[in-house]
């Protein structure tokens, strides 16, 4: 099967969204949930943006965006656990695949860097 980064990044989407309808709204995890649907659906939209970028500058900066958006993804999942225990479990997986992403997208960002180093030295 062909890694598709597109349909991952909207499947995760998908996840978070059908993980916050499972958290109870209060005083406290309103604005938790709030930002986590923000930021777990924006990764799959910033890859999509990213693919349809004008330049290599633009593609880096999009994707930089994604990886700085799954990054805050994890950090609203720890914030969420720890305001809701019972949600451990499915927050951790959720955390693991947007650590995933963040990593995709860092090892994505390293390599156009490496590659502009090369381009520069080579003009």
């Amino acid at each position: 099967m062909q890694f598709d980064l597109e349909e991952r990044t909207t499947l995760f989407g998908e996840k978070i969204i059908d993980f916050v309808k499972t958290i109870p709204i209060n005083d406290i995890t309103r604005p938790l949930v709030r930002q986590i649907t923000r930021s777990g659906t924006s990764i799959g939209a910033n890859y999509r943006e990213a693919n349809e970028a004008s330049s290599k500058k633009d593609f880096r900066n999009k994707i930089f965006i994604t990886k700085k958006e799954a990054n805050e993804t994890k950090h609203w999942l720890r914030i969420i656990i720890k305001a809701i225990p019972s949600t451990n479990k499915t927050s951790t997986v959720l955390w693991q695949e947007a650590h995933e992403l963040t990593l995709i997208f860092g090892k994505i960002i390293r390599s156009l860097d490496k590659n502009c180093k090369i381009e520069n030295r080579n003009s």
